[in-house]
């Protein structure tokens, strides 16, 4: 084996002989790491082996055949959902999340799905030993004694779980994380560029190998800025980017897909985190609402519709309007921007005719769910009204639209499709804009009531 000294570029990976104090590539200031390249002979019999990338002649695209690799399903409804249906068979993916926030209970649970179809399964990890894996395993799954198509090996080194391959040649291939495992063959630390960039590579090579495809997930870690760590080269390496999201102290969790080469991208996945792991929830219009009687009275509860991937979710939208002690009142809110609210409340005030300058406006979302579209505006206006004046809205009651600083409300997207959802569910009233036509008579359970301003609205409900 020979071996030499290469210094690259920590922003964008360019290498070359020498260390200077900036970046020729790309401009960046002191990003040279040093590391020792050692080239080795890898056997020809191996199935990482980099002797299976040969040469290949052009083809036409009218020649090329397209291979359909198949799908893993697992028994979690939401994750198939995000993914695209299920895991590709030779797709390398890559989750990640906070710290805590549930990555590995998750891939537990994968594992466990497919290990019980007659897949074989490799859980490696270069954070936990095997006896906590058990541990969590049991804690989460039961008694896995019987599981015997998983394996659960502990190393940082990815030399070594390369030759596990090549033992038990698994199906599924989890690693848990990429920024612990090095490569024996180049000297810098566990998680540097190189090491990092250098292991997906080999992995990517194990994922796409012709002879003996695999589906494999690894686990990234994320900066203090909730972003990935690492180079962005890793997220253009993989086929399949999947964030966690949601507050560790609340139950609800987000299984987001931000790139996906084999199915939609930004479709969103919602999960209950139990002490019995990660439960998928199926319907989420209903967990996002608040089951009542037609005879109860709540006031400031209002309803709107969202999309959430390529579906469309129910939400309630709760407010609290409370007389202020101090000089300057309280404006609290989990579920929308601050900046937000504060408009929304001045709209309130000068084009609804409603004062609020004494007052103490609390808004949150039933469930925790983030609100990010501007639809909901209407929602959250009718709701904060209807707190203040103590009027209930009637649970059949549903708003769409978003409201402009003259108090007009303006048109959403897929507006017809977020009609179609409320109907299907049973609702019987919407309150939407004016300003765009609507097919009434494809709806069998729903009434439309079309305002133009929002001091129409509240005249309407309330007066």
């Amino acid at each position: 084996m020979k071996s030499k000294i290469v210094y690259t570029c920590s922003n964008c990976k360019f290498e070359q002989p020498k260390w200077t104090g900036k970046c020729p590539s790309c401009n960046t200031w002191n990003s040279f790491e040093e590391s020792e390249v050692v080239k080795r002979a890898i056997s020809k019999n191996s199935t990482y082996s980099r002797s299976d990338i040969s040469p290949k002649k052009a083809q036409k695209i009218s020649d090329i055949k397209v291979i359909n690799s198949g799908r893993i399903v697992t028994d979690l409804n939401e994750f198939n959902r995000v993914v695209g249906g299920g895991i590709v068979k030779d797709s390398i993916s890559i989750l990640a999340a906070r710290p805590g926030a549930g990555k590995s209970t998750l891939l537990l649970q994968v594992a466990y799905d497919i290990s019980r179809k007659g897949l074989r399964v490799l859980y490696a990890s270069g954070e936990e030993s095997e006896s906590q894996i058990k541990s969590r395993a049991d804690r989460i799954i039961g008694d896995v004694s019987s599981s015997d198509n998983i394996w659960i090996y502990s190393d940082i080194s990815l030399n070594n779980v390369m030759k596990i391959i090549d033992d038990i040649d698994p199906d599924f291939i989890i690693i848990d994380s990429i920024q612990t495992f090095i490569l024996e063959e180049y000297s810098s630390r566990p998680g540097s560029p190189i090491q990092t960039m250098e292991c997906a590579n080999e992995l990517l090579r194990i994922a796409k190998n012709v002879k003996r495809p695999r589906a494999v997930i690894i686990v990234g870690q994320m900066t203090k800025e909730d972003e990935l760590a690492g180079v962005r080269a890793l997220e253009h390496l993989v086929d399949c980017v999947l964030m966690i999201e949601g507050d560790n102290l609340e139950e609800l969790r987000s299984l987001v897909c931000s790139k996906n080469r084999f199915g939609s991208t930004g479709e969103v996945g919602f999960f209950s985190m139990t002490e019995q792991g990660m439960i998928s929830i199926d319907n989420p219009s209903q967990f996002f609402m608040t089951q009542r009687d037609e005879k109860d009275e709540v006031f400031g509860s209002a309803l709107s519709v969202i999309k959430e991937g390529n579906r469309y979710i129910v939400v309630e939208i709760e407010s609290l309007v409370s007389n202020s002690m101090a000089p300057y009142p309280s404006r609290i809110s989990d579920c929308l921007n601050k900046d937000q609210l504060n408009t929304l409340i001045s709209i309130l005030e000068e084009r609804g005719r409603i004062k609020l300058f004494d007052k103490n406006v609390v808004i949150k979302s039933t469930g925790g769910i983030r609100l990010r579209e501007q639809c909901v505006n209407l929602s959250a206006i009718v709701s904060i009204v209807s707190s203040l004046k103590n009027k209930s809205i009637d649970n059949g009651y549903v708003f769409i639209g978003d409201v402009g600083l003259t108090g007009e409300i303006k048109r959403v997207p897929s507006m017809e499709l977020r009609l179609r959802e409320i109907d299907r569910l049973g609702f019987k009233r919407v309150y939407v804009p004016e300003c765009q036509n609507y097919n009434l008579t494809s709806f069998k359970n729903i009434e439309v009531r079309a305002f133009r301003y929002i001091h129409e609205v509240i005249c309407d409900l309330f007066n």
